[in-house]
Formats: C-alpha cells, sequence, structure tokens
C-alpha cells in the first residue's frame, strides 16, 4: 500500500464541563484529526495533543506543522507492508510523538478497512470483549462540586474515580472523599506538580489506600521517581516520562513505578504502545490505557488498545456524554450499567463518522499529496 494523500482538519468542539490539572483549566478542544488515504480508501487518525504545550511539549499548532511539513512527506508515496511500517518512516523526527502517532494511527485504521476487519483484530489485540472504565474527574471549585461530580459518575457505573490533585488540593481533599467514598477504587494524579522536597507531604497520601498516584514528580522524570517509591506504600504509576518503551524498560529496572499508563499519542501510536505493553507484562507491571480528552476517534482507538492482555486496571475510556454535548462518530461511545464498554466488529475503529458535523466544527483544512 502507499498513501497518495494526508488531510489534516482542524475541529474546535466545547467540552460539556471545563477539565482542569495541576496545569491549566480546559474549557474547549482544538484537535487536529489526521486522514490517511490510499487506494480509494481512508483511515482516520486523531492528534491528542492539547491546546498549549503544558502536558508536554507539544500543542494543536506545532503538530499541524510536523504532520505538514515533516511527518507526511516522508510517508507519502513510500511502499508500507503494513502500518508497523510508518513509525520508523518518521522516528528521526526528534520527540513530537503525538503528531506522528495521529498519522501512524490513522494509517492502522486504513489498513484495518482494508482487510475488512476491525482495528483491534489489526493490532494483534482483541483479549477482551469489553474493557473496564474509570474517569478521571479535573480539580473542582468546592469540594462538594467534586462530591457531586463522583456520585454522579458512581451511579453511571463507572469502576475506578481518578481525581487530580495539586499543591493546596491533596491530601485534605483526598481525606474528604475517602471519608465520604469509603470503599471506591480511588486514584490521585498529580500531572508533575510536586518535587523530592515534598516525600513526606506525600507519605500522607498512604493513609488512604489508593490504588495508586500518577506522575507525582517531574513530567520528564525517572529518577526521583525510583527515590520516592522506595519511600511510599502507594504504587506510581508513570505517565508523561515513559514516552519510549526503552523509557518503560528503564523504569522497571530502576523500579521506579509499579504500574504504567500508556497513551498511544504520548508514545507515538500503536507500534510503540505494544512495545510498551509488553515490556510492562513481562516484568508483571499492570498497565491502563489514559485520556487526553479525545473526540470520538481517538476515544475509539483507545478502546481496540485497551483489549491487549495487560490493560487490566480500568482507564480513562469513559462514554462521549461525558465531554462533548455531540460526538464526531456515530453512534457514540457509550458505556454499560456494569461500567465498561463493549467492542465493536465493524471495520477499521469501528464507528461512522458524522462528517455533516465535522464539517461544522472545523476551523481550518489542509492536504498534502503527492
Amino acid at each position: 500500500m502507499k498513501l497518495d494523500r494526508i488531510t489534516l482538519r482542524q475541529i474546535r468542539m466545547p467540552l460539556v464541563h471545563f477539565f482542569e490539572t495541576s496545569f491549566s483549566r480546559t474549557y474547549s478542544r482544538d484537535i487536529v484529526l489526521v486522514e490517511a488515504h490510499a487506494g480509494g480508501l481512508t483511515g482516520y487518525g486523531e492528534v491528542t495533543a492539547g491546546e498549549n504545550p503544558f502536558y508536554n511539549e507539544e500543542w494543536t499548532g506545532s503538530a499541524w506543522l510536523i504532520l505538514r511539513d515533516y511527518a507526511a512527506p516522508r510517508v507519502l508515496g513510500k511502499p508500507l507492508e503494513s502500518a508497523n511500517d510508518v513509525f520508523p518512516l518518521t522516528a528521526h523526527i526528534r520527540g513530537h510523538n503525538m503528531a506522528r502517532g495521529g498519522l501512524e494511527t490513522a494509517v492502522w485504521d486504513l489498513f484495518a478497512r482494508a482487510a475488512g476487519e476491525p482495528l483491534w483484530k489489526t493490532i494483534g489485540a482483541g483479549a477482551r470483549r469489553e474493557i473496564p472504565c474509570g474517569v478521571s474527574i479535573g480539580i473542582q471549585d468546592s469540594v462538594e462540586q467534586l462530591f457531586e461530580k463522583i456520585e454522579t459518575e458512581l451511579a453511571a457505573g463507572y469502576q475506578r474515580i481518578k481525581m487530580k490533585i495539586k499543591p493546596g488540593w491533596d491530601v485534605d481533599v483526598v481525606r474528604r472523599v475517602r471519608e465520604r467514598f469509603p470503599s471506591i477504587k480511588l486514584m490521585a494524579d498529580a500531572n508533575s506538580a510536586y518535587t523530592l522536597a515534598d516525600i513526606d507531604h506525600l507519605r500522607k497520601l498512604d493513609d488512604f489506600y489508593l490504588m495508586m498516584i500518577e506522575q507525582p514528580l517531574a513530567h520528564d522524570d525517572i529518577i526521583d521517581h525510583a527515590t520516592l517509591q522506595a519511600r511510599l506504600e502507594t504504587p506510581i504509576c508513570l505517565d508523561e516520562c515513559i514516552r519510549t518503551a526503552h523509557h518503560a524498560e528503564q523504569a522497571i529496572q530502576l523500579r521506579a513505578c509499579g504500574i504504567i499508563n500508556i497513551k498511544l499519542g504520548r508514545v507515538g501510536g500503536f507500534r510503540e504502545a505494544k512495545r510498551v505493553h509488553d515490556l510492562a507484562q513481562a516484568a508483571s507491571i499492570p498497565v491502563w490505557c489514559g485520556g487526553m480528552l479525545e473526540a470520538g476517534i481517538g476515544r475509539a482507538h483507545n478502546v481496540a488498545l485497551a483489549t491487549l492482555p495487560n490493560f487490566v486496571l480500568p482507564g480513562d475510556v469513559s462514554a462521549s456524554k461525558r465531554y462533548w454535548k455531540q460526538d464526531i462518530i456515530t453512534p457514540a461511545v457509550e458505556t454499560t450499567a456494569r461500567g465498561t464498554i463493549e467492542l465493536r466488529d465493524e471495520p477499521g475503529f469501528g464507528y461512522a463518522l458524522d462528517h455533516d458535523f465535522i464539517r461544522g466544527v472545523t476551523v481550518r483544512e489542509e492536504s498534502i499529496a503527492l
């Protein structure tokens, strides 16, 4: 297969409710969609970068330029035996995994459609017919508002609650949540808000039998996390600093974590995500699928990824309606009453695109051809 055209499309959609982490509050999303065209077929990918370079160095604007000027020209017209061939074609581009991953996942979807099979089968997944779902709840304006959010999500059947924390919104808030909800599966996500100077403070979180504390230290650090993990009873989950399978291998060797969050964009797509998964599985380190406020394409790709066998913990893959009044796919992603998302068997990522709605929320579009 050879790609003859790649189309970039930037869409803008308001969130149902603002989402706040330790570094920013988000009210709407600007998302780059990638269409890979070959032989009359089209595969679809989604760039998971945010609007600002706060999660990592990437943002919507940088992703557009990297895709248009660097990634697309290196893949167009090249013979592809499988979607695995895309990653090495762009590997010498330093970083920018989310931009590269948006193109790589589009090609995986294209190959699945060409084979007439679901994406999960093409990537070698399908270990389960439904995936367990958790939710990520951002920092709220009050603890009472946080309680309301948690109650709503538990009533919807979600199996795990992740709450964002930062200095000033951590130990006391977690204590109140645990007192109010003594038996729920609860984890805290710090998004790199702390340093080793906070060890004694972070150790107080051991009192609340959390499933994990996610990325408490610097976004690019592994070594300090090993120091911290040795002082904590609660498992550390690494997120931002695991950008490659090599990073995962280093973290495992240093005992810097007990759990790894795998995000497709952060590692550059399915090929590297599977390598991280396999390394963690061999080391008996459980993994789960993280979320980046994706629209329907990215959400559907996450569902496929999370059916690999070592995704044994509830991830951040939840129903479309938690984020969007209307999603770009149809039907919208829905959860069951038992807090799961069921696998679909349609070719590609499993959902139809609402092209009319997509056109209505598109703010720019550009095609790169041979």
